[in-house]
């Protein structure tokens, strides 16, 4: 399991460099080619956007996996250990709880791009490679806020402080 979860973490890193990279290289080739050309590629600014939608989908996971999303960390921080992991495990519920539901309801949008066969402008492709981002990113948020949950079971029976993840700002 802890090589599955190298594995899977490392993949994440990888996939988010090289997504963040090709974002900004298209776009930076096709800001010269407006400025310096007078002409743009129909397909440039859709790669970057698609690109950047399996980008934010891919962060959204890792900022679960990382504990970075946004909490009430300061109430946490006032609370007993056990009470903590309680609060911080309601947390995960609810993440897990709202990660199915985006799951189950991004399907359907991908079954009638299917079903119609509709593809993009610019770059010619099924919709549905790009719609697919959706459940994915959720997919990947549901694995680690399962994760997450595992965690906060064991730091509530063992009166452990929950891991809160890395502070923004201090």
């Amino acid at each position: 399991m802890k090589h599955l979860s190298r594995f899977l973490r490392n993949g994440e890193r990888w996939a988010m460099l090289w997504l963040y990279a090709y974002v900004v290289l298209v776009i930076v080739i096709e800001v010269i080619r407006r400025f310096a050309f007078g002409y743009s590629s129909l397909w440039g600014e859709e790669a970057a956007r698609y690109a950047f939608v399996y980008l934010v989908w891919i962060g959204a996971a890792v900022g679960v996996r990382n504990r970075s999303h946004i909490r009430f960390s300061a109430v946490l921080d006032m609370l007993p250990p056990r009470p903590a992991a309680a609060v911080s495990a309601v947390g995960n519920v609810a993440i897990i709880i709202f990660a199915c539901f985006a799951v189950y309801w991004s399907l359907e949008p991908i079954a009638t791009s299917l079903k119609f066969g509709s593809v993009t402008e610019g770059l010619r492709l099924s919709r549905a490679w790009f719609l697919v981002a959706v459940p994915f990113g959720f997919s990947l948020v549901l694995l680690h806020a399962f994760q997450a949950l595992a965690q906060d079971v064991s730091d509530f029976w063992h009166r452990r402080v929950p891991e809160t993840g890395e502070k923004l700002f201090d």
